[in-house]
């Protein structure tokens, strides 16, 4: 085989190499992570309640979703328990190049939340909870991580992941997206910091 011929295959064993290695979510996630920077992906903002009165919600108070989640350490919890404040629920997995791109942009918009008013549902759809954990270490994101431990209902389910929906304070659907989008803009921020107004 001549040089010529070498360089010729050089592109193609390249894509080879990565589209079937372990490499394939973590280059074309740096791929489509470029594609956000450019701006021209960005998420559907949440819309406020008409009104800004904080959305009273006792115990007794019926909460739309009850969905049932682990933690990364086994310990079982339900999106119930986050009723009254606006929730940012997130459908990922680790092999997902979609989803290694718009991880950056989550987190950055995590560290900018006011905790007390806004949740974060990282909800893994990997099958191995090993996977999500070794993840979120590599990559020292300190966002909560959860796994499904049914199948999700609507509005969660989809077709397509990353899938992301906004919950308001009393659980209704405030925004979703399907797909991946950039989530750390003044826009979203200022967006989800509005709807945050009426949390408890």
């Amino acid at each position: 085989m001549n040089r010529k011929t070498l360089i010729s295959w050089l592109p193609l064993a390249l894509f080879a190499l990565v589209m079937f290695s372990p490499l394939r979510p973590i280059v074309l996630g740096g791929l489509q992570r470029g594609l956000l920077a450019t701006g021209l992906m960005k998420a559907d903002v949440p819309v406020a309640p008409a009104t800004a009165t904080p959305v009273a919600l006792t115990n007794g108070s019926a909460y739309p979703h009850n969905l049932p989640l682990t933690t990364l350490d086994g310990k079982a919890v339900n999106l119930s328990e986050l009723k009254g404040k606006v929730v940012f629920v997130n459908l990922w997995a680790s092999w997902c190049p979609p989803c290694v791109a718009e991880m950056p942009g989550i987190y950055a918009l995590y560290n900018k939340v006011d905790h007390s008013k806004v949740a974060f549902v990282m909800l893994s759809l990997d099958e191995d909870p090993a996977k999500a954990r070794k993840f979120v270490q590599k990559r020292g994101y300190t966002f909560p991580v959860y796994l499904r431990t049914a199948e999700l209902p609507a509005p969660f389910n989809s077709s397509a992941i990353p899938s992301t929906v906004i919950l308001g304070p009393d659980g209704q659907v405030a925004a979703r997206h399907d797909g991946m989008a950039e989530y750390d803009t003044p826009e979203f921020l200022a967006a989800l910091n509005n709807l945050a107004k009426s949390a408890r």
